[in-house]
């Protein structure tokens, strides 16, 4: 299947996305989010607050050896780690609903700029502090009667989309 060794993947070009995860509880979606970020070779994932991080056992259940391709970090504050993005000149999405928010097949990504995508709490989303700090907001249409997504869902389907556009496939 040709698949990259983990030294391989250290090594290889990644896409200019960073995920970052905004106090996210579960341990198996914080694994989810690592496996699909190994499997389009974001360039890295922030865990912030208290998203716990990597070694333990039930994020590798989901993740599956990505928590070590993957190249992730830890900030106590995602504020910090938003902060951190902008003074290297990313361009920060929060995804979220909220007045002023793009569709996700309306947002057009610059394969010349690199982004990074907030992801909020399962319960309460992104935090309205991390939404203000953003550069926009990017929504995913939803047709049901449920108002979201699980979080590991919509990692996919954002990380997916952001990967389609910045590597023109």
């Amino acid at each position: 299947m040709q698949r990259l060794s983990v030294e391989q993947f250290h090594a290889a070009a990644k896409i200019p996305l960073t995920v970052v995860l905004d106090n996210v509880r579960s341990l198996h979606n914080v694994g989810s989010v690592l496996r699909t970020c190994d499997a389009f070779r974001v360039d890295a994932v922030y865990l912030c607050g208290i998203t716990a991080t990597p070694p333990h056992p039930d994020i590798h259940k989901t993740a599956l050896g990505a928590e070590d391709s993957v190249s992730w970090h830890y900030f106590a504050d995602t504020k910090e780690a938003v902060r951190q993005l902008k003074s290297q000149g990313v361009r920060v999405m929060a995804v979220e609903q909220a007045q002023g928010s793009v569709l996700m097949q309306h947002m057009q990504a610059d394969s010349d700029t690199a982004y990074a995508v907030v992801l909020g709490n399962e319960v309460k989303g992104v935090a309205q502090e991390v939404v203000d700090m953003a550069d926009g907001c990017i929504e995913i249409p939803q047709f049901g009667t449920k108002h979201s997504l699980n979080v590991s869902v919509t990692a996919g389907i954002v990380i997916w989309e952001m990967a389609r556009q910045l590597l023109r496939l």
